[in-house]
């Protein structure tokens, strides 16, 4: 008979989210194959990094460890990670990165570390011993001796071999929550404006609309897919469109605009016209204007005759690339990129550049989540774009667009909202930095 998990499915998927794209493989189910150490360690040991979960009545408490699971009467140090939510939901995990001192013997499983941190089994009356510092940085309701109703060990793979990655992992969703919380704070800069407007533009394909979904998304902590997405070799957005983010499902509005324009083409007659773009720059396009690459705009299909407010005008430019198209850019769409920016510098707005489809998400950003680095599978392309905008590396900015993916990952957010928030600030210099007579709203 086969024997399953006790965990749901959902608690399963948290729990391989936990330290990466991992999966789950049931080893030991302490109901289904006894309560003895030697059963445990006889289907545990060498099978490379494990989970050991404890069911309480209404608590989920486990302990991941990066080494192999000990074999009997051995102690060993080990990278472990310390998590536990409750036994109804999966939502509030909380995790304890530790490095642990892991013993076991024919009654106990013992886990040891500095700082008061420790946890013990006893085997044979399934009972869970924690100390006061564990139940206090896990949030726990508990005493310190539990009786736990089953305990599960399973194998985990696909975690990567470094106690720094899991550390990173484990502290993304704070620095998630972090960004999230000053990105809803945001107020444009002396109130000029009630919302900053950020156009992206781009190559067919780059990641446009992608972005726009993207940050929808991370706000949302759900998929969504309000602009159309594609691949095809032409242009799949045909019109200009201007979107509002909430803040989460039901929230207010936040204050800035995405503005997704058509795709630029290497053909003249294909993509948008670039004599488009300072009519765009400036506010005179609407919401939903029809491009046509053969037409450029005339003055009756603007939605100003006179001047547009500074409110309706872009006050950032976000340049978006494939990351891995940036060196084999044709020279006639280099050629495109730079007039466009010689319209953008001429209109004093602010610019930054966007490189889509990073594969390393866990390394473009430092420890702390603070700054993007120039991690080594990117330094050829960063290094390409900065000679060839003349934009300082600070306002490179990289990300991975959600498109097909199965599930939200928290340092994908990061990264997604640190871009956000750099062209935010460079809406806000451009603001700052405007004459007198052109502050008006």
């Amino acid at each position: 008979m086969e024997v399953t998990t006790r965990l749901t499915w959902i608690q399963e998927r948290v729990l391989g989210k936990l330290l990466g794209n991992t999966s789950l493989t049931l080893l030991y189910k302490s109901g289904a194959h006894g309560l003895h150490a030697l059963d445990m360690i006889q289907r545990c040991s060498h099978q490379g990094s494990t989970m050991t979960v404890f069911h309480l009545k209404q608590d989920v408490v486990g302990i991941f460890m990066l080494e192999h699971f000990p074999v009997l009467h051995s102690k060993k140090p080990s990278t472990c990670v310390l998590f536990a939510f409750k036994e109804n939901t999966s939502t509030g995990t909380s995790a304890l990165f530790l490095n642990a001192q892991v013993e076991i013997n024919t009654t106990e499983l013992k886990f040891f570390s500095s700082d008061d941190m420790w946890l013990t089994v006893n085997l044979k009356k399934n009972k869970l011993h924690l100390s006061g510092e564990v139940i206090k940085e896990l949030e726990l309701n508990l005493k310190c001796f539990s009786e736990y109703l089953e305990c599960e060990i399973f194998r985990v793979d696909g975690v990567k071999n470094d106690p720094g990655f899991i550390k990173k992992m484990l502290t993304a969703k704070q620095h998630r929550r972090r960004f999230l919380s000053a990105l809803r704070a945001y107020r444009p800069s002396g109130d000029l404006v009630s919302e900053v407007r950020i156009l992206l533009v781009g190559p067919v394909g780059s990641g446009k609309s992608s972005f726009f979904n993207s940050v929808k998304s991370a706000f949302y902590g759900h998929f969504t897919r309000q602009a159309v997405m594609g691949s095809d070799e032409t242009s799949i957005t045909k019109q200009y469109r201007t979107y509002s983010v909430k803040n989460g499902e039901g929230g207010k509005t936040l204050p800035f605009i995405l503005c997704d324009s058509m795709g630029l083409d290497e053909r003249e007659e294909a993509g948008l016209c670039l004599d488009d773009i300072l009519h765009i720059l400036k506010g005179f396009v609407p919401d939903r204007y029809q491009f046509d690459p053969c037409k450029p705009i005339k003055p009756r299909h603007l939605a100003y005759n006179t001047s547009p407010p500074l409110k309706d005008r872009i006050h950032c430019v976000a340049y978006v690339l494939n990351i891995n198209s940036v060196n084999s850019l044709s020279d006639k769409m280099v050629a495109k990129l730079k007039r466009i920016q010689r319209d953008v510098i001429d209109c004093g707005i602010g610019q930054v550049v966007l490189l889509t489809n990073v594969d390393n998400c866990d390394e473009v950003l430092d420890d702390n989540f603070t700054n993007m680095t120039e991690s080594t599978t990117s330094q050829s392309q960063v290094k390409k774009v900065q000679n060839m905008l003349t934009i300082p590396v600070s306002n490179i900015l990289m990300v991975s667009n959600y498109t097909s993916e199965q599930s939200m990952h928290p340092i994908r957010d990061i990264l997604i909202f640190a871009a956000l928030r750099q062209m935010l600030r460079a809406a806000d210099d451009s603001l700052e930095d405007l004459p007198l007579e052109n502050r008006i709203s």
